[in-house]
């Protein structure tokens, strides 16, 4: 069983599948001959070919609507973005066309599409190299939406999302490509879609999470932990569509939740999870549920973005509101 990185990961999940099944096509720009920008795809031309390892152009309304049709003939498309702020340009085919197709042809087609791209801040990029925008894709019926937050998860989850038959949004967190090292078994075994993973049992708070912010919510819990404080801390992992009876048990159990998410405020994951608290447990509560994001503006540049990207710091804070 070999240690590996979360970049590392992706990359054997894609080779595990492509060797396994030979309609899935893998495409993006640079993918190829360069292996992606953070070389997630690096062999893969070499092992499979240029006829299943597509370099397309710069242009990505044409990299999703190519991988729309190539869906509905047969194939299993994975198109590589390489940076969630350059999704945009897709969407009308993302949204219009691939989460729709089941239904406006009543199950006649479907569309077995991943779209995979590096998302998040904390590298020091740019604002369109640092979006964390999910809601904009869990809002979509039709569209599922996975984070994975460490090795092992990524090559689970996009295995699983290899072999869904409708399309996927994976994102993956670019500030955890390299981060840690995971052992990580190439057997082909998929994680469930649609599952939050609890990561650590406790009784006194909830914390959920996903993608980067795993690192610190796990760093919070730790802390808790030597100060007497249990925290069950749930990866959700599967953002669209969310399962929420195992965010609910937890908080049956423990009567506080502290949510944790990279993207802004407004419009965020965690208000959904939230609402649903207060919609279905309610009672179950000690505390008013506490949300702890990014800010409603657009990521700053390098200099700034350790100010926006939430810390351990802003999460102990949250934790001690709903502790007392």
């Amino acid at each position: 069983m070999t240690e590996m990185t979360l970049v590392e990961a992706i990359n054997q999940a894609l080779m595990y599948e492509m060797q396994a099944d030979a309609s899935i096509v893998v495409m993006g720009e640079d993918i190829g001959k360069n292996g992606g920008v953070f070389r997630a795809t690096v062999g893969l031309l070499e092992r499979f070919g240029i006829e299943r390892v597509r370099d397309t152009p710069l242009s990505e309304n044409m990299i999703g609507g190519l991988a729309v049709g190539m869906a509905m003939a047969g194939l299993k498309p994975v198109a590589e973005f390489q940076f969630m702020g350059f999704m945009y340009p897709a969407m009308n085919q993302i949204i219009n066309h691939a989460a729709r197709m089941r239904n406006r042809t009543r199950g006649k087609l479907h569309c077995p599409l991943v779209i995979r791209a590096p998302y998040g801040c904390g590298i020091h990029a740019p604002e369109h190299h640092s979006e964390s925008t999910e809601s904009l894709f869990a809002h979509i019926p039709g569209l599922r939406v996975v984070i994975p937050s460490t090795p092992a998860r990524a090559y689970g989850l996009l295995l699983a999302a290899m072999r869904d038959p409708d399309p996927v949004i994976f994102l993956e967190p670019a500030r955890l490509y390299r981060w840690a090292k995971q052992a990580v078994p190439d057997d082909g075994v998929a994680l469930p879609l649609d599952k939050c993973f609890i990561l650590r049992q406790g009784t006194d708070v909830t914390l959920v999470s996903w993608g980067s912010l795993m690192r610190e919510t796990l760093a919070v819990a730790d802390t808790l932990a030597a100060n007497g404080i249990a925290a069950e801390v749930i990866d959700v992992a599967t953002l669209k569509p969310l399962d929420l009876p195992t965010i609910l048990a937890s908080v049956a159990k423990t009567g506080r939740c502290v949510i944790i998410h990279e993207a802004p405020f407004s419009g965020g994951i965690g208000a959904d999870i939230s609402a649903a608290i207060a919609e279905q447990g309610l009672l179950s509560l000690q505390a008013p549920v506490q949300r702890v994001t990014g800010y409603d503006t657009i990521v700053p540049y390098a200099k700034l973005e350790k100010y926006y990207l939430p810390d351990e710091t802003r999460i102990m804070a949250a934790v001690e509101r709903v502790m007392a």
